[in-house]
């Protein structure tokens, strides 16, 4: 048998039998690697480890340490969750059983909720079907053996799929008694699969349509060790106590009634002080940058969705049409295209440009509500948009400008941990090849300008242009998707946006859409999980909050209230009749980052005894040295509220 040729990730080539599996190339490179492999990837395409390798290729070796082995992990593991039903369950019918970011999930027809104890005796049955290890292979079948196959097994939904495909060639994957269509890969064993949790039982129509059958959706996750699902359980903990939706109702910032309407938010006092504070700095921060404000109307006529191509290719997400003497009008689900009216409302030259229109811009657009949640997924949202204008030869320095704005924003609300993805020209687009290739480069050379690490993402561009996406860890180590700067080629020439240039003949100005945040509703939600509620000094809703020992100190923390407030702080006074301690338990629920206790000693020498949040004893401060210290970390926008002494 001739050897083949195969080329490992690291660049190193290695000659084996033509035939080898892949666990056997692995095994060639080494035990542990053997121990820990999961599928292969051959010449970029996924294939399972024990089929042979017959040509030489390029070869990757697949474990759990990267995203596509965690993918083949967890899909095999809804596998085997679907196994364990069919047997306690024989009557419940398969739907779909994918990977998902963290774990996977199975959706079946079953004609009664599953319970907490099904959930017990399923992962029971998981557990003994790794213990019997029981191999897992491929098989291939016609299009109407496939059919036959799934249709004796009563599996409707299996039979569906099928029938949606026009190849005639399907691969089944088998363990044990248990068969599920699928292209795979999936591991070998059942006994790879070692550590298993069924996480929650959730309702999901088929197909996501609510027109369709609703199902139920069994979630999970596994990991090669008990250790490192202990460790994501307790992770799990922490994210379920972060949960913006419960420390929103807990802290008393927001909430969302349906009998207003399902996904547009009601912002309490306090959640609208914190939002009225981060957008102060978001409009100064965008004076100091060159931008001019912009405000535009909630609706516009039918004609200027028909202009900018959102009847054509976005009316499923846009409410309902009214009719005004005689005209159509939408509710706007964007800003763009009134801030191109502004633009073009009279004639541009060169020297305007670039021009910066900025607006915090409310939008609506219809979700389902079976994806709406909490602030993250919303109908109405105020957007953090801004437009530029600019002349093609200014704008990579205006890209670079952008994202040096976006880093010093992040980082001033406590973010440190960026990764910036750069989308480029999809099969079917607009503009010529040069515009994307220029605009491309200019995402590339701003990223490395602002110290930030990217990944290109090929094709992965809107129709319309390329654009860099920012996104940030927060304190779980979780990434959220903030900042965008998107270059359009569409709006331009659907508008026919023009200015004078240094020839005095008409030109075409690049359009960039930019946001720093995103949209207030959704940074807010995530800065209360990256925060838990416990904000920075500068973002707090009550920065400092006064408690009397007795009511003989009443007076005075009356005047030290509105002192803390003249000075610009923000204050409260808990001027109850309760007892001290239960008065300081309160303020220390509320995650107020100073709690100041008033004594008749205090009084004596005009002085706080301040508590930091955490329960840190501060010490006696004079009360005009306190509030010069605190007014001076607000201002600076600190990530700390230790009040150290000079």
């Amino acid at each position: 048998m001739s050897d083949i040729r195969l080329r490992l990730p690291d660049g190193s080539e290695k000659l084996v039998p033509a035939g080898t599996t892949g666990l056997g190339v692995a095994e060639k490179i080494g035990p542990r690697l053997a121990k820990d492999a999961l599928a292969i990837k051959l010449d970029g395409k996924l294939q399972d480890l024990n089929l042979p390798v017959a040509n030489d290729a390029s070869i990757e070796i697949l474990t759990f340490g990267s995203k596509e082995g965690r993918d083949v992990y967890w899909h095999s593991t809804s596998h085997l969750l679907a196994h364990a039903v069919k047997q306690l369950f024989p009557t419940a019918k398969m739907a779909i059983g994918p990977a998902i970011d963290e774990g996977f999930y199975y959706d079946f027809d079953f004609e009664r909720p599953f319970t907490p104890e099904d959930l017990e005796k399923i992962e029971g049955r998981m557990a003994e079907l790794i213990k019997a290890a029981l191999p897992v292979s491929r098989k291939l079948f016609t299009k109407a053996d496939a059919i036959a196959f799934f249709q004796k097994k009563s599996e409707t939904y299996k039979v569906e799929m099928i029938n949606e495909f026009a190849d005639n060639e399907f691969s089944v994957y088998e363990q044990g008694d248990f068969a599920d269509l699928c292209r795979g890969p999936h591991v070998a064993s059942t006994a790879k699969v070692k550590a298993v949790k069924l996480l929650s039982v959730a309702g999901a129509y088929w197909r996501g349509d609510e027109k369709n059958r609703m199902l139920q959706r069994i979630y999970g996750i596994s990991f090669p060790t008990k250790d490192e699902l202990d460790q994501y359980l307790v992770r799990i903990e922490e994210i379920k106590k972060r949960d913006h939706r419960k420390l929103g109702k807990d802290l008393d910032l927001f909430s969302i009634s349906e009998e207003s309407g399902g996904g547009l938010v009601l912002w309490h006092p306090r959640g609208a002080l914190i939002r009225k504070t981060i957008e102060d700095f978001w409009r100064d921060e965008h004076q100091k940058n060159g931008y001019d404000f912009v405000y535009s109307p909630h609706v516009g006529r039918a004609t200027l969705w028909e202009t900018s191509g959102h009847l054509g290719f976005y009316r499923e997400n846009m409410y309902s049409s009214m009719e005004v003497e005689g005209q159509e009008f939408y509710v706007k689900p964007m800003n763009c295209p009134f801030h191109i009216m502004i633009y073009k409302n009279k004639l541009r030259s060169y020297r305007e440009l670039p021009m910066r229109y900025a607006e915090l811009g409310t939008v609506y657009r219809f979700e389902r509500s079976g994806v709406l949640h909490g602030l993250l997924r919303v109908r109405g949202f105020t957007q953090d948009d801004a437009h530029i204008f600019v002349a093609p030869e200014e704008m990579e320095t205006e890209v670079i400008r952008v994202l040096g704005f976006v880093v010093k924003t992040l980082r001033t609300f406590g973010f440190e941990d960026f990764t910036a993805y750069i989308a480029t020209k999809p099969e079917k687009s607009v503009g010529h090849d040069s515009l994307w290739q220029q605009a491309t480069q200019a995402l590339k050379v701003a990223a490395d300008k602002a110290g930030l690490a990217y990944e290109m993402d090929e094709g992965g561009g809107a129709f319309y242009g390329p654009k860099i996406d920012i996104k940030i860890k927060d304190a779980l180590g979780r990434q959220w998707q903030c900042s965008t700067v998107q270059f359009d080629f569409n709006l331009p020439e659907r508008f026919d946006m023009t200015y004078v240039g240094v020839d005095n003949q008409p030109h075409r100005p690049y359009v960039i859409h930019r946001a720093l945040l995103g949209s207030i509703e959704r940074f807010f939600g995530m800065l209360i999980e990256h925060y838990a509620g416990a904000f920075p000094l500068w973002l707090a809703p009550v920065q400092a909050k006064i408690v009397t020992v007795t009511d003989r100190q009443l007076d005075f923390a009356k005047g030290v209230r509105d002192q803390l407030l003249a000075a610009g702080l923000r204050a409260e006074l808990d001027s109850r009749s309760e007892k001290m301690g239960f008065k300081i338990r309160e303020a220390a629920m509320e995650k107020v980052p100073y709690i100041l206790v008033v004594g008749d000693k205090e009084v004596e020498q005009n002085a706080v005894a301040v508590r930091e949040r955490g329960g840190k004893d501060a010490g006696v401060f004079p009360l005009q040295e306190f509030i010069s210290r605190v007014s001076t970390l607000s201002r600076n926008k600190s990530t700390t509220i230790e009040l150290t002494r000079g």
